[in-house]
């Protein structure tokens, strides 16, 4: 089992829409007998991703729901799994709001001034150490100005601006920037301490639904193959240190490594006949 297995029935759930993702799908399942998927909108393909990965996780759940397909049966359904999902949330960022302030302590020292365990009053910009970890990346937080614009909302931060903490030892490295990039402890210790998303619809302090799909659709991008699977082999070494796929990368001169190069020769030369012509 690996990360990519593990987390694809989990994070895709974050923030969605049920009412709309059950109906939709279900509608879209007509729709595409006739229109092949690919001449949808993008939103709508994303969206339909997500209804295939719930039936996958829930056997059973499509023959229910066609069986007696009514507003008001797709209403009980989509309240039943609301209704975990808001539960599983509530009770991970109970936990959470403690446990982190143990992840980010400064070795041997307390916080200062300290951070009330169970409130997130006085977090966020408006304590300098969570600050320096939720400051996007490319911003120095070092900066009285920076700081002073953070903190009185005069700058706002948009879901696509990534805080510094997703990166390892929190650096940018704008010559690098898939250096570090989902690679920072916080991240390990968070996964490892729930089995699902702590977002929330009512944290409105910043962007989140644009944040998580903007981090999906980086890690959905064929274009960046090779640093996303440099990726799962880091968080698989991780959290599945004894895992054999996080053991070490695709061996050089193995069946597997040969197709793959394959196709990335045939790619390139596609695209080389592309340019060409």
């Amino acid at each position: 089992m690996t990360i990519q297995e593990t987390t694809s029935s989990v994070l895709i759930f974050t923030l969605c829409n049920y009412p709309s993702l059950l109906t939709n799908g279900i509608l879209r399942l007509e729709q595409i007998e006739d229109i092949p998927l690919e001449y949808f909108p993008a939103e709508e393909r994303r969206e339909h991703h997500v209804f295939e990965q719930l039936l996958d996780s829930y056997p059973g759940l499509l023959e229910s729901w066609c069986t007696v397909f009514c507003v008001d049966r797709v209403y009980a359904y989509d309240l039943q799994i609301s209704k975990g999902a808001a539960g599983a949330r509530g009770d991970d960022t109970k936990t959470l709001k403690s446990a982190i302030l143990d992840w980010i302590s400064p070795k041997g020292e307390g916080i200062q001034p300290p951070l009330h365990r169970n409130s997130k009053i006085d977090r966020s910009f408006n304590h300098d150490l969570t600050g320096s970890l939720l400051c996007p990346a490319g911003l120095d937080w070092n900066d009285p100005q920076t700081k002073e614009n953070l903190q009185s909302g005069e700058m706002m931060v948009c879901g696509d601006q990534w805080p510094i903490f997703l990166y390892a030892h929190h650096i940018y490295d704008p010559e690098d920037l898939w250096c570090g990039l989902l690679r920072s402890r916080l991240l390990v210790y968070a996964y490892k301490h729930v089995s699902s998303s702590v977002f929330s619809h009512t944290d409105t302090t910043t962007d989140l639904e644009t944040f998580y799909h903007s981090l999906l659709d980086l890690l959905q991008d064929p274009e960046e193959y090779k640093e996303i699977n440099e990726l799962l082999t880091w968080w698989n070494r991780q959290v599945f240190p004894t895992s054999s796929a996080a053991k070490r990368p695709i061996s050089a001169n193995s069946a597997l490594s040969k197709i793959r190069q394959k196709c990335l020769a045939l790619k390139q030369a596609s695209n080389l006949n592309t340019i060409s012509s």
